[in-house]
């Protein structure tokens, strides 16, 4: 057994134990280019800097910007699907939840890129053990930027601690500029704190068994007030389709 091997059956004993995992940015990048060699990703992190803002943010604020994809996922492979809307029920998501929201999708040089497929096997190669029974997985792709100024605190999480309502997520940062805060905490469903962490270096990640824990992220504010400052992340969720 090859050591990216050992990698991922640690990582799978992880969740199966515990239901959330982080993982450095060194161990990341290890599990990813030990699949395939991440050739593009400079112009995949590039691409967060050309995200419009999500118009669906209840608070009213203008510091999120987003784009959105969703895959199948099966044992022959991981294939595109057609645009579709992201929607959450109430349930999991009381701010933002029971309407479609029609994001814009991630840019089709993105989504079929060596990097982006690189990170949907990874996570198919972490999850899908976990779930013998399931064979096809759909599987959600989120760019997010959250951006902050001297005038309004970016959230990463606006509506708090909370699941997603998926079975497995993937947090990915890809990169920050200027800004502090933004620390994550992984909670029981009683609400008890179980650990948190702050992704600060590219590559840092967590992995989440939804159903058994939430997570929430604080505010980012800028370091600088008078320099552009924000918090770029890539979320991946698995459900069974």
């Amino acid at each position: 057994m090859d050591t990216s091997d050992t990698g991922r059956c640690r990582i799978n004993e992880a969740l199966a134990d515990a239901g959330h995992l982080r993982l450095s940015g060194k161990e990341t990048r290890q599990q990813l280019e030990a699949l395939a060699p991440l050739s593009d990703w400079a112009v995949f992190a590039d691409s967060w800097n050309a995200m419009p803002v999500d118009g669906y943010l209840a608070n009213g604020g203008r510091y999120r910007r987003r784009r959105h994809a969703n895959y199948l996922a099966t044992p022959d492979g991981i294939v595109r699907q057609a645009h579709r809307p992201h929607y959450q029920s109430r349930d999991y998501n009381p701010l933002h939840g029971g309407i479609e929201r029609w994001f814009e999708p991630v840019e089709p040089a993105i989504s079929d890129g060596a990097s982006l497929r690189t990170v949907l096997a990874f996570c198919h190669r972490c999850f899908a053990p976990l779930a013998p029974t399931v064979t096809h997985w759909f599987v959600e792709v989120h760019q997010f930027r959250v951006e902050a100024s001297d005038g309004e605190a970016g959230l990463p999480t606006p509506e708090g601690a909370h699941r997603d309502g998926v079975d497995w997520v993937l947090v990915l940062l890809i990169r920050r500029e200027n800004v502090r805060s933004g620390v994550t905490t992984i909670y029981a469903p009683d609400g008890e704190a179980l650990g948190s962490f702050t992704l600060t270096e590219p590559f840092d990640a967590t992995l989440i068994d939804d159903h058994r824990v939430h997570h929430g992220v604080t505010p980012v504010e800028p370091l600088d007030p008078s320099q552009p400052a924000w918090r770029d992340v890539l979320v991946v969720t698995f459900r069974p389709a």
